[in-house]
Protein backbone atom coordinates (compact mmCIF):
# COMPACT_ATOMS: atom_id res chain seq x y z
CA UNK A 1 0.00 0.00 0.00
CA UNK A 2 2.88 2.35 0.77
CA UNK A 3 4.29 1.71 -2.69
CA UNK A 4 0.89 2.48 -4.20
CA UNK A 5 0.64 5.73 -2.29
CA UNK A 6 4.16 6.69 -3.41
CA UNK A 7 3.24 5.93 -7.01
CA UNK A 8 0.04 8.01 -6.71
CA UNK A 9 1.96 10.92 -5.17
CA UNK A 10 4.50 10.77 -7.97
CA UNK A 11 1.92 10.35 -10.74
CA UNK A 12 -0.59 13.04 -9.71
CA UNK A 13 1.64 16.02 -10.68
CA UNK A 14 2.60 14.27 -13.86
CA UNK A 15 -1.04 13.55 -14.78
CA UNK A 16 -1.94 17.17 -13.95
CA UNK A 17 0.85 18.36 -16.22
CA UNK A 18 -0.34 16.02 -18.98
CA UNK A 19 -3.96 17.18 -18.67
CA UNK A 20 -2.92 20.83 -18.69
CA UNK A 21 -0.83 20.25 -21.75
CA UNK A 22 -3.72 18.33 -23.36
CA UNK A 23 -6.07 21.29 -22.72
CA UNK A 24 -3.53 23.67 -24.28
CA UNK A 25 -3.27 21.44 -27.31
CA UNK A 26 -7.08 21.28 -27.50
CA UNK A 27 -7.32 25.09 -27.28
CA UNK A 28 -4.75 25.35 -30.06
CA UNK A 29 -6.82 22.94 -32.15
CA UNK A 30 -9.94 24.96 -31.48
CA UNK A 31 -8.22 28.20 -32.40
CA UNK A 32 -6.76 26.62 -35.53
CA UNK A 33 -10.22 25.34 -36.47
CA UNK A 34 -11.75 28.83 -36.03
CA UNK A 35 -9.00 30.36 -38.16
CA UNK A 36 -9.67 27.77 -40.86
CA UNK A 37 -13.40 28.59 -40.75
CA UNK A 38 -12.71 32.32 -41.10
CA UNK A 39 -10.38 31.62 -43.99
CA UNK A 40 -13.01 29.47 -45.67
CA UNK A 41 -15.71 32.16 -45.18
CA UNK A 42 -13.55 34.95 -46.61
CA UNK A 43 -12.42 32.79 -49.53
CA UNK A 44 -15.93 31.63 -50.56
CA UNK A 45 -16.06 34.25 -53.28
CA UNK A 46 -12.77 33.06 -54.74
CA UNK A 47 -12.30 30.11 -56.99
CA UNK A 48 -12.85 26.74 -55.37
CA UNK A 49 -9.67 25.22 -56.74
CA UNK A 50 -7.38 27.74 -55.03
CA UNK A 51 -9.32 27.49 -51.76
CA UNK A 52 -9.01 23.72 -51.89
CA UNK A 53 -5.26 23.97 -52.48
CA UNK A 54 -4.80 26.19 -49.45
CA UNK A 55 -7.10 23.99 -47.43
CA UNK A 56 -5.26 20.84 -48.48
CA UNK A 57 -1.94 22.27 -47.35
CA UNK A 58 -3.42 23.27 -44.05
CA UNK A 59 -5.14 19.93 -43.63
CA UNK A 60 -1.87 18.09 -44.34
CA UNK A 61 -0.12 20.02 -41.56
CA UNK A 62 -3.10 19.56 -39.30
CA UNK A 63 -3.28 15.85 -40.07
CA UNK A 64 0.39 15.32 -39.21
CA UNK A 65 0.01 17.23 -36.01
CA UNK A 66 -3.21 15.42 -35.06
CA UNK A 67 -1.71 12.03 -35.83
CA UNK A 68 1.15 12.69 -33.44
CA UNK A 69 -1.21 13.94 -30.74
CA UNK A 70 -3.67 11.08 -31.29
CA UNK A 71 -0.91 8.56 -30.80
CA UNK A 72 0.08 10.18 -27.54
CA UNK A 73 -3.54 10.49 -26.42
CA UNK A 74 -4.14 6.84 -27.11
CA UNK A 75 -1.22 5.93 -24.91
CA UNK A 76 -2.53 8.16 -22.10
CA UNK A 77 -6.04 6.73 -22.39
CA UNK A 78 -4.70 3.18 -22.31
CA UNK A 79 -2.70 4.02 -19.24
CA UNK A 80 -5.70 5.59 -17.49
CA UNK A 81 -7.90 2.60 -18.29
CA UNK A 82 -5.32 0.25 -16.92
CA UNK A 83 -5.06 2.32 -13.74
CA UNK A 84 -8.81 2.06 -13.23
CA UNK A 85 -9.01 -1.60 -14.12
CA UNK A 86 -6.37 -2.86 -11.76
CA UNK A 87 -4.32 -1.22 -9.05
CA UNK A 88 -1.95 -4.17 -9.11
CA UNK A 89 -0.56 -3.15 -12.54
CA UNK A 90 0.53 0.28 -11.25
CA UNK A 91 3.89 -0.99 -10.05
CA UNK A 92 4.56 -2.68 -13.38
CA UNK A 93 3.50 0.37 -15.47
CA UNK A 94 5.29 2.97 -13.35
CA UNK A 95 8.59 2.61 -15.22
CA UNK A 96 6.82 2.67 -18.60
CA UNK A 97 5.07 5.97 -17.77
CA UNK A 98 8.31 7.57 -16.73
CA UNK A 99 9.96 6.65 -19.99
CA UNK A 100 7.02 7.77 -22.12
CA UNK A 101 6.46 11.08 -20.34
CA UNK A 102 9.67 12.37 -21.87
CA UNK A 103 8.11 12.01 -25.33
CA UNK A 104 5.23 14.33 -24.40
CA UNK A 105 7.39 17.36 -23.64
CA UNK A 106 6.92 20.01 -26.31
CA UNK A 107 9.03 23.09 -26.12
CA UNK A 108 7.96 26.69 -26.70
CA UNK A 109 9.87 26.66 -29.97
CA UNK A 110 7.51 24.02 -31.40
CA UNK A 111 4.45 26.06 -30.36
CA UNK A 112 5.89 29.18 -31.99
CA UNK A 113 6.56 27.20 -35.14
CA UNK A 114 2.89 26.16 -35.32
CA UNK A 115 1.69 29.78 -34.89
CA UNK A 116 4.08 30.99 -37.57
CA UNK A 117 2.78 28.35 -39.99
CA UNK A 118 -0.88 29.34 -39.35
CA UNK A 119 -0.11 33.06 -39.86
CA UNK A 120 1.66 32.29 -43.12
CA UNK A 121 -1.35 30.31 -44.33
CA UNK A 122 -3.74 33.21 -43.54
CA UNK A 123 -1.55 35.68 -45.42
CA UNK A 124 -1.56 33.37 -48.45
CA UNK A 125 -5.35 33.15 -48.37
CA UNK A 126 -5.75 36.95 -48.13
CA UNK A 127 -3.41 37.49 -51.07
CA UNK A 128 -5.33 34.99 -53.18
CA UNK A 129 -8.63 36.66 -52.23
CA UNK A 130 -7.34 40.05 -53.43
CA UNK A 131 -6.13 38.48 -56.67
CA UNK A 132 -9.53 36.90 -57.31
CA UNK A 133 -11.33 40.21 -56.71
CA UNK A 134 -9.11 41.90 -59.28
CA UNK A 135 -9.76 39.10 -61.77
CA UNK A 136 -13.54 39.39 -61.13
CA UNK A 137 -13.47 43.15 -61.85
CA UNK A 138 -11.54 42.55 -65.07
CA UNK A 139 -14.11 39.98 -66.21
CA UNK A 140 -16.96 42.45 -65.55
CA UNK A 141 -15.20 45.17 -67.55
CA UNK A 142 -14.66 42.76 -70.45
CA UNK A 143 -18.35 41.74 -70.39
CA UNK A 144 -19.44 45.41 -70.43
CA UNK A 145 -17.15 46.12 -73.42
CA UNK A 146 -18.47 43.09 -75.31
CA UNK A 147 -22.16 43.85 -74.56
CA UNK A 148 -21.82 47.58 -75.15
CA UNK A 149 -23.86 48.36 -72.01
CA UNK A 150 -22.92 49.03 -68.41
CA UNK A 151 -23.74 46.65 -65.59
CA UNK A 152 -26.17 49.20 -64.06
CA UNK A 153 -28.04 49.64 -67.39
CA UNK A 154 -28.20 45.89 -67.90
CA UNK A 155 -29.59 45.50 -64.40
CA UNK A 156 -32.23 48.17 -65.08
CA UNK A 157 -33.32 46.44 -68.31
CA UNK A 158 -33.64 43.13 -66.50
CA UNK A 159 -35.68 44.76 -63.71
CA UNK A 160 -38.06 46.33 -66.27
CA UNK A 161 -38.66 43.04 -68.05
CA UNK A 162 -39.15 41.25 -64.73
CA UNK A 163 -41.66 43.89 -63.59
CA UNK A 164 -43.77 43.40 -66.73
CA UNK A 165 -43.75 39.64 -66.29
CA UNK A 166 -44.45 39.97 -62.57
CA UNK A 167 -47.50 42.19 -63.18
CA UNK A 168 -49.01 39.67 -65.58
CA UNK A 169 -48.30 36.77 -63.26
CA UNK A 170 -49.55 38.77 -60.27
CA UNK A 171 -52.94 39.35 -61.91
CA UNK A 172 -53.36 35.65 -62.60
CA UNK A 173 -52.22 34.82 -59.06
CA UNK A 174 -54.64 37.40 -57.60
CA UNK A 175 -57.55 35.88 -59.51
CA UNK A 176 -56.50 32.36 -58.48
CA UNK A 177 -56.26 33.43 -54.83
CA UNK A 178 -59.63 35.21 -54.98
CA UNK A 179 -61.30 32.18 -56.57
CA UNK A 180 -59.70 29.83 -54.07
CA UNK A 181 -60.76 32.06 -51.19
CA UNK A 182 -64.31 32.21 -52.56
CA UNK A 183 -64.47 28.42 -52.87
CA UNK A 184 -63.20 27.81 -49.34
CA UNK A 185 -64.62 30.80 -47.47
CA UNK A 186 -67.98 30.90 -49.23
CA UNK A 187 -68.84 27.37 -48.16
CA UNK A 188 -69.09 28.28 -44.49
CA UNK A 189 -70.55 31.71 -45.25
CA UNK A 190 -73.27 30.17 -47.42
CA UNK A 191 -74.08 27.62 -44.74
CA UNK A 192 -74.48 30.34 -42.11
CA UNK A 193 -76.52 32.64 -44.36
CA UNK A 194 -78.80 29.88 -45.71
CA UNK A 195 -79.32 28.45 -42.23
CA UNK A 196 -80.11 31.94 -40.94
CA UNK A 197 -82.56 32.77 -43.73
CA UNK A 198 -84.31 29.41 -43.34
CA UNK A 199 -84.84 30.05 -39.64
CA UNK A 200 -86.17 33.60 -40.15
CA UNK A 201 -89.11 34.23 -42.44
CA UNK A 202 -91.34 37.29 -42.53
CA UNK A 203 -93.93 38.52 -44.96
CA UNK A 204 -93.28 41.63 -47.03
CA UNK A 205 -95.81 44.48 -46.89
CA UNK A 206 -95.98 46.97 -49.74
CA UNK A 207 -96.83 50.53 -48.75
CA UNK A 208 -97.96 53.15 -51.29
CA UNK A 209 -98.35 56.89 -51.12
CA UNK A 210 -102.15 56.53 -50.94
CA UNK A 211 -104.66 54.87 -48.63
CA UNK A 212 -108.10 53.83 -49.81
CA UNK A 213 -110.90 54.47 -47.27
CA UNK A 214 -114.01 52.37 -47.90
CA UNK A 215 -117.49 53.69 -47.12
CA UNK A 216 -120.86 51.94 -47.06
CA UNK A 217 -122.56 54.06 -49.72
CA UNK A 218 -121.87 57.03 -51.95
CA UNK A 219 -124.23 59.30 -49.95
CA UNK A 220 -121.53 59.52 -47.30
CA UNK A 221 -119.23 61.26 -49.82
CA UNK A 222 -121.48 64.33 -49.81
CA UNK A 223 -121.46 64.49 -46.00
CA UNK A 224 -117.67 64.19 -45.95
CA UNK A 225 -117.37 67.00 -48.51
CA UNK A 226 -119.85 69.18 -46.62
CA UNK A 227 -121.60 72.38 -47.62
CA UNK A 228 -119.37 74.23 -50.13
CA UNK A 229 -116.61 71.74 -49.27
CA UNK A 230 -116.02 73.02 -45.73
CA UNK A 231 -115.78 69.55 -44.16
CA UNK A 232 -113.21 68.23 -46.60
CA UNK A 233 -111.16 71.44 -46.31
CA UNK A 234 -111.20 71.13 -42.50
CA UNK A 235 -110.08 67.51 -42.78
CA UNK A 236 -107.24 68.38 -45.15
CA UNK A 237 -106.13 71.31 -42.96
CA UNK A 238 -106.18 69.25 -39.75
CA UNK A 239 -104.45 66.15 -41.12
CA UNK A 240 -102.14 67.73 -43.73
CA UNK A 241 -103.14 65.29 -46.47
CA UNK A 242 -105.04 65.46 -49.74
CA UNK A 243 -108.48 63.78 -49.88
CA UNK A 244 -109.56 62.67 -53.36
CA UNK A 245 -113.28 62.08 -53.85
CA UNK A 246 -114.04 60.84 -57.38
CA UNK A 247 -116.45 58.53 -59.14
CA UNK A 248 -114.90 55.38 -57.67
CA UNK A 249 -117.79 53.61 -55.95
CA UNK A 250 -117.78 53.30 -52.14
CA UNK A 251 -114.22 54.56 -51.66
CA UNK A 252 -112.25 57.72 -50.91
CA UNK A 253 -108.52 58.10 -51.59
CA UNK A 254 -106.25 59.63 -48.93
CA UNK A 255 -103.03 60.86 -50.53
CA UNK A 256 -99.82 61.85 -48.70
CA UNK A 257 -96.14 60.88 -48.62
CA UNK A 258 -96.31 60.85 -44.81
CA UNK A 259 -97.80 57.48 -43.78
CA UNK A 260 -98.52 58.67 -40.22
CA UNK A 261 -100.65 61.53 -41.50
CA UNK A 262 -102.55 59.11 -43.74
CA UNK A 263 -103.15 56.82 -40.76
CA UNK A 264 -104.42 59.74 -38.65
CA UNK A 265 -106.80 60.74 -41.45
CA UNK A 266 -108.03 57.15 -41.90
CA UNK A 267 -108.72 56.66 -38.18
CA UNK A 268 -110.38 60.07 -37.86
CA UNK A 269 -112.59 59.46 -40.90
CA UNK A 270 -113.58 56.05 -39.55
CA UNK A 271 -114.62 57.60 -36.22
CA UNK A 272 -116.48 60.47 -37.91
CA UNK A 273 -118.35 58.16 -40.29
CA UNK A 274 -119.25 55.77 -37.46
CA UNK A 275 -120.44 58.61 -35.21
CA UNK A 276 -122.28 60.39 -38.04
CA UNK A 277 -121.55 63.90 -36.75
CA UNK A 278 -119.35 65.55 -39.40
CA UNK A 279 -118.67 69.30 -39.15
CA UNK A 280 -115.44 71.39 -38.90
CA UNK A 281 -115.39 71.70 -35.08
CA UNK A 282 -116.03 67.99 -34.63
CA UNK A 283 -113.39 67.18 -37.26
CA UNK A 284 -110.70 69.19 -35.42
CA UNK A 285 -111.61 67.53 -32.11
CA UNK A 286 -111.54 63.99 -33.56
CA UNK A 287 -108.27 64.58 -35.45
CA UNK A 288 -106.60 65.96 -32.33
CA UNK A 289 -107.75 63.01 -30.22
CA UNK A 290 -106.74 60.56 -32.96
CA UNK A 291 -103.21 61.99 -33.07
CA UNK A 292 -102.84 61.43 -29.32
CA UNK A 293 -104.19 57.90 -29.60
CA UNK A 294 -101.86 57.15 -32.52
CA UNK A 295 -98.85 58.42 -30.53
CA UNK A 296 -99.80 56.03 -27.71
CA UNK A 297 -100.29 53.24 -30.23
CA UNK A 298 -96.88 53.96 -31.77
CA UNK A 299 -95.22 53.74 -28.34
CA UNK A 300 -97.11 50.50 -27.57
CA UNK A 301 -95.97 49.08 -30.92
CA UNK A 302 -92.36 49.89 -30.04
CA UNK A 303 -92.72 48.26 -26.61
CA UNK A 304 -94.41 45.18 -28.06
CA UNK A 305 -91.68 44.84 -30.70
CA UNK A 306 -88.96 45.05 -28.05
CA UNK A 307 -90.73 42.46 -25.87
CA UNK A 308 -91.27 40.10 -28.82
CA UNK A 309 -87.56 40.26 -29.67
CA UNK A 310 -86.44 39.99 -26.03
CA UNK A 311 -84.73 43.41 -26.05
CA UNK A 312 -84.81 45.29 -22.75
CA UNK A 313 -83.72 48.67 -21.43
CA UNK A 314 -84.50 50.76 -24.53
CA UNK A 315 -85.12 54.47 -23.95
CA UNK A 316 -88.74 55.60 -24.28
CA UNK A 317 -87.87 57.86 -27.23
CA UNK A 318 -86.15 55.01 -29.06
CA UNK A 319 -89.21 52.80 -28.46
CA UNK A 320 -91.35 55.55 -30.02
CA UNK A 321 -89.06 55.67 -33.09
CA UNK A 322 -89.27 51.88 -33.41
CA UNK A 323 -93.07 52.15 -33.33
CA UNK A 324 -92.98 54.86 -36.04
CA UNK A 325 -91.18 52.41 -38.32
CA UNK A 326 -94.48 50.55 -38.71
CA UNK A 327 -95.75 53.43 -40.85
CA UNK A 328 -92.59 53.81 -42.97
CA UNK A 329 -91.64 51.79 -46.04
CA UNK A 330 -88.45 51.45 -48.08
CA UNK A 331 -88.75 50.33 -51.71
CA UNK A 332 -92.16 48.90 -50.79
CA UNK A 333 -90.82 46.95 -47.79
CA UNK A 334 -92.30 47.81 -44.41
CA UNK A 335 -89.50 49.31 -42.29
CA UNK A 336 -90.57 47.73 -39.00
CA UNK A 337 -90.86 44.26 -40.55
CA UNK A 338 -87.47 44.78 -42.19
CA UNK A 339 -85.90 45.85 -38.88
CA UNK A 340 -87.43 42.90 -37.00
CA UNK A 341 -86.21 40.53 -39.68
CA UNK A 342 -82.73 42.09 -39.61
CA UNK A 343 -82.62 41.79 -35.82
CA UNK A 344 -83.48 38.09 -35.93
CA UNK A 345 -80.97 37.47 -38.71
CA UNK A 346 -78.28 39.28 -36.71
CA UNK A 347 -78.97 37.22 -33.60
CA UNK A 348 -78.76 33.91 -35.47
CA UNK A 349 -75.62 34.88 -37.37
CA UNK A 350 -73.90 36.20 -34.23
CA UNK A 351 -74.67 32.91 -32.47
CA UNK A 352 -73.21 30.96 -35.39
CA UNK A 353 -70.03 33.07 -35.18
CA UNK A 354 -69.71 32.84 -31.38
CA UNK A 355 -70.59 36.51 -30.70
CA UNK A 356 -73.14 38.09 -28.35
CA UNK A 357 -76.58 37.56 -30.00
CA UNK A 358 -78.36 40.08 -27.73
CA UNK A 359 -76.13 42.98 -28.78
CA UNK A 360 -76.40 41.93 -32.45
CA UNK A 361 -80.22 41.73 -32.22
CA UNK A 362 -80.39 45.16 -30.57
CA UNK A 363 -78.18 46.71 -33.27
CA UNK A 364 -80.21 45.04 -36.01
CA UNK A 365 -83.50 46.43 -34.69
CA UNK A 366 -82.13 49.99 -34.34
CA UNK A 367 -80.04 50.18 -37.53
CA UNK A 368 -82.70 52.19 -39.44
CA UNK A 369 -84.07 54.48 -36.70
CA UNK A 370 -82.55 57.40 -38.63
CA UNK A 371 -85.22 56.91 -41.31
CA UNK A 372 -88.07 58.08 -39.01
CA UNK A 373 -86.86 61.49 -37.76
CA UNK A 374 -89.14 63.97 -36.04
CA UNK A 375 -87.51 66.81 -37.98
CA UNK A 376 -86.05 67.51 -41.39
CA UNK A 377 -82.46 66.24 -41.62
CA UNK A 378 -79.74 66.86 -44.20
CA UNK A 379 -77.40 64.03 -43.23
CA UNK A 380 -77.53 60.30 -44.12
CA UNK A 381 -80.00 58.29 -42.07
CA UNK A 382 -77.22 55.98 -40.78
CA UNK A 383 -75.27 58.92 -39.30
CA UNK A 384 -78.44 60.44 -37.83
CA UNK A 385 -79.42 57.07 -36.32
CA UNK A 386 -75.94 56.71 -34.79
CA UNK A 387 -76.24 60.15 -33.20
CA UNK A 388 -79.67 59.27 -31.79
CA UNK A 389 -78.28 56.05 -30.29
CA UNK A 390 -75.36 57.96 -28.75
CA UNK A 391 -77.76 60.55 -27.31
CA UNK A 392 -79.78 57.81 -25.58
CA UNK A 393 -76.68 56.07 -24.15
CA UNK A 394 -76.55 52.96 -26.32
CA UNK A 395 -73.33 50.91 -26.28
CA UNK A 396 -70.48 52.06 -28.58
CA UNK A 397 -70.55 48.86 -30.68
CA UNK A 398 -74.30 49.33 -31.31
CA UNK A 399 -73.81 52.98 -32.28
CA UNK A 400 -70.99 52.02 -34.63
CA UNK A 401 -73.08 49.26 -36.23
CA UNK A 402 -75.90 51.76 -36.91
CA UNK A 403 -73.55 54.34 -38.41
CA UNK A 404 -71.47 51.88 -40.42
CA UNK A 405 -74.16 49.73 -42.05
CA UNK A 406 -73.88 51.86 -45.22
CA UNK A 407 -70.10 52.48 -44.81
CA UNK A 408 -70.51 56.14 -43.80
CA UNK A 409 -68.19 55.52 -40.83
CA UNK A 410 -65.44 52.98 -40.25
CA UNK A 411 -66.40 49.68 -38.62
CA UNK A 412 -64.84 49.15 -35.19
CA UNK A 413 -66.48 45.91 -34.01
CA UNK A 414 -67.53 42.54 -35.46
CA UNK A 415 -71.21 43.40 -34.88
CA UNK A 416 -71.04 46.12 -37.57
CA UNK A 417 -70.40 43.83 -40.59
CA UNK A 418 -73.02 41.38 -39.30
CA UNK A 419 -75.65 44.16 -39.24
CA UNK A 420 -74.59 45.30 -42.71
CA UNK A 421 -74.82 41.78 -44.14
CA UNK A 422 -78.18 41.02 -42.50
CA UNK A 423 -79.60 44.36 -43.71
CA UNK A 424 -78.56 43.38 -47.25
CA UNK A 425 -80.03 39.87 -46.86
CA UNK A 426 -83.38 41.22 -45.68
CA UNK A 427 -83.54 43.82 -48.43
CA UNK A 428 -82.17 41.70 -51.29
CA UNK A 429 -84.11 38.48 -50.84
CA UNK A 430 -86.68 37.81 -53.61
CA UNK A 431 -89.97 39.64 -53.13
CA UNK A 432 -88.77 41.84 -50.29
CA UNK A 433 -88.57 45.10 -52.23
CA UNK A 434 -89.78 46.69 -55.39
CA UNK A 435 -87.61 49.13 -57.31
CA UNK A 436 -88.78 52.32 -58.97
CA UNK A 437 -88.32 52.12 -62.74
CA UNK A 438 -86.39 55.39 -62.91
CA UNK A 439 -83.81 54.40 -60.27
CA UNK A 440 -83.56 50.93 -61.84
CA UNK A 441 -82.69 52.44 -65.25
CA UNK A 442 -80.13 54.76 -63.64
CA UNK A 443 -78.45 51.84 -61.91
CA UNK A 444 -78.30 49.80 -65.13
CA UNK A 445 -76.84 52.76 -67.06
CA UNK A 446 -74.24 53.43 -64.39
CA UNK A 447 -73.14 49.80 -64.51
CA UNK A 448 -72.68 49.98 -68.28
CA UNK A 449 -70.90 53.37 -68.11
CA UNK A 450 -68.38 52.15 -65.52
CA UNK A 451 -67.44 49.23 -67.77
CA UNK A 452 -67.36 51.42 -70.92
CA UNK A 453 -64.73 53.70 -69.35
CA UNK A 454 -62.13 50.89 -69.32
CA UNK A 455 -59.60 51.03 -72.15
CA UNK A 456 -60.30 48.63 -75.02
CA UNK A 457 -64.02 48.09 -74.20
CA UNK A 458 -66.28 48.12 -77.29
CA UNK A 459 -69.75 47.32 -75.91
CA UNK A 460 -71.36 46.69 -72.50
CA UNK A 461 -74.64 44.96 -71.62
CA UNK A 462 -76.25 44.81 -68.17
CA UNK A 463 -78.45 41.71 -68.00
CA UNK A 464 -80.50 39.77 -65.43
CA UNK A 465 -81.82 42.97 -63.82
CA UNK A 466 -78.31 44.26 -63.24
CA UNK A 467 -77.03 41.05 -61.63
CA UNK A 468 -74.64 40.38 -64.51
CA UNK A 469 -72.54 42.65 -66.71
CA UNK A 470 -71.29 41.47 -70.11
CA UNK A 471 -68.30 43.42 -71.45
CA UNK A 472 -67.07 42.97 -75.03
CA UNK A 473 -63.51 44.15 -75.76
CA UNK A 474 -61.70 44.66 -79.05
CA UNK A 475 -59.40 41.80 -79.96
CA UNK A 476 -56.95 44.21 -81.61
CA UNK A 477 -56.76 46.42 -78.51
CA UNK A 478 -56.80 43.93 -75.62
CA UNK A 479 -54.82 40.71 -75.17
CA UNK A 480 -56.02 37.55 -73.44
CA UNK A 481 -53.91 38.42 -70.40
CA UNK A 482 -55.47 41.91 -70.11
CA UNK A 483 -59.09 40.71 -69.83
CA UNK A 484 -58.43 39.41 -66.31
CA UNK A 485 -57.19 42.84 -65.29
CA UNK A 486 -60.19 44.59 -66.92
CA UNK A 487 -62.75 42.40 -65.14
CA UNK A 488 -60.92 42.90 -61.84
CA UNK A 489 -60.84 46.71 -62.26
CA UNK A 490 -64.55 46.89 -63.20
CA UNK A 491 -65.52 44.80 -60.16
CA UNK A 492 -63.49 47.07 -57.86
CA UNK A 493 -65.05 50.24 -59.27
CA UNK A 494 -68.60 48.85 -58.95
CA UNK A 495 -67.90 47.94 -55.29
CA UNK A 496 -66.55 51.43 -54.55
CA UNK A 497 -68.99 53.60 -56.52
CA UNK A 498 -72.36 51.81 -56.42
CA UNK A 499 -74.87 50.50 -53.90
CA UNK A 500 -76.67 47.32 -54.95
CA UNK A 501 -78.23 44.24 -53.35
CA UNK A 502 -76.47 40.89 -53.68
CA UNK A 503 -73.60 40.65 -56.15
CA UNK A 504 -72.83 41.58 -59.76
CA UNK A 505 -71.10 39.11 -62.07
CA UNK A 506 -68.68 40.69 -64.60
CA UNK A 507 -67.96 38.67 -67.76
CA UNK A 508 -65.35 40.06 -70.18
CA UNK A 509 -65.51 38.60 -73.73
CA UNK A 510 -62.73 38.78 -76.30
CA UNK A 511 -63.15 37.02 -79.63
CA UNK A 512 -61.45 37.04 -83.03
CA UNK A 513 -63.60 36.79 -86.17
CA UNK A 514 -62.37 36.08 -89.67
CA UNK A 515 -64.81 37.07 -92.45
CA UNK A 516 -64.31 36.42 -96.19
CA UNK A 517 -66.61 36.56 -99.19
CA UNK A 518 -66.63 34.13 -102.11
CA UNK A 519 -67.48 35.98 -105.35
Amino acid sequence: MEDIMIVLVVLLPIIGFILGYFLKIKALHKKAHEIVKEAETEAEVTKKEKILQAKEKFLQLKEKHENAINEKNNIILNAENKLKQSENNLNIRRDEFKSKLKDFEITKQENNAIRINLTAQLEVVEKKTDELEKIHKKHIEKLENIAGISAADAKEEIVKSLKAEAKTEAMSHINDIIEEAKITANKEAKKIIVRTIQRIGTESAIENAVTVFHIENDDMKGRIIGREGRNIRALEASTGIEIIVDDTPESIVLSSFDPIRREVARLALHQLVTDGRIHPARIEEVVSRTKEQLEEEILETGKKTAIDLGIHGLHREILRLVGKMRYRSSYGQNLLQHSRETAKLCAVMASELGLNPKIAKRAGLLHDIGKVPDEEIDIPHAIYGMKLAERFKEKPEICNAIGAHHDEVEMTSLISPIVQVCDAISGARPGARREVAESYIKRIKKLENIAAEEEGVVKTYAIQAGRELRVIVGSNKVSDKDIEKISFNIAKRIEEEMTYPGQVKITVIREIRAVNYAK
